[in-house]
């Protein structure tokens, strides 16, 4: 009679893959469960398990879950604050300024819209979000609110009844917010709309 053996069937080997290409794919998959359910869930076990790799595969390019957040946060910060910044351009002399707010925040709606897997973490950050995430968040909205205030003071002059700070941390809120409603509903935001009221809200010279 035949033996039956008892053992677990192996897993199917992992096939090889560059390093570089290797920690994409690693923070790729880490992206995917903080989208999918919260920072709470990301674990080195999350993480391969999402890829269908082994751990010893996990630590030939990270060695512990930190430094893969870590290299996470870099590369979605430094992609998120170059997409702002490209979109954030500032007026050009003798521009038509309420022309020009309005294909801003038409822009702003679309960026958001057109690459949720960017912006997900940072508007829909949730009470598990981990602290040096929350940090880096702060951090960002801080360079960009200074952009912004950079961008009023062009557009609203030596109008002594603005004050151009209060307005960009004004502006920031009311992006965030409506951030959040274009990745939870795109279409319960009208680009035009949106424009057209800020652009009400900004005096122009």
């Amino acid at each position: 009679m035949s033996r039956v053996s008892s053992q677990a069937p192996r897993k199917a080997y992992t096939a090889r893959m560059p390093a570089p290409q290797r920690r994409e794919q690693l923070m790729d998959a880490a992206l995917d469960v903080i989208e999918r359910d919260g920072y709470g869930a990301v674990s080195i076990e999350a993480v391969v398990r999402e890829v269908d790799v082994t751990r010893p595969v996990f630590y030939n390019v990270f060695t512990s879950l930190d430094e893969l957040l870590s290299a996470l946060l870099e590369r979605q910060e430094s992609r998120a604050l170059d997409t702002l910044t490209a979109t954030l351009s500032l007026p050009e002399p003798g521009e038509d300024v309420q022309a020009y707010l309005h294909a801003t925040v038409r822009s702003l709606v679309q960026m958001v819209a057109a690459d949720p897997r960017t912006w997900k973490p940072i508007f829909l950050a949730s009470i598990d979000t981990p602290p040096v995430v929350r940090d880096r968040i702060a951090r960002d909205r801080e360079s960009i609110r200074a952009r912004f205030a950079m961008m009023l003071a062009l557009v609203v002059g030596t109008d002594r009844r603005v004050d151009v700070e209060l307005l960009a941390h004004s502006l920031i809120a009311i992006g965030e917010y409506f951030g959040r409603m274009i990745l939870e509903d795109p279409s319960s935001v009208d680009a035009d709309r949106l424009a057209n009221t800020i652009g009400a809200l900004v005096p122009v010279r």
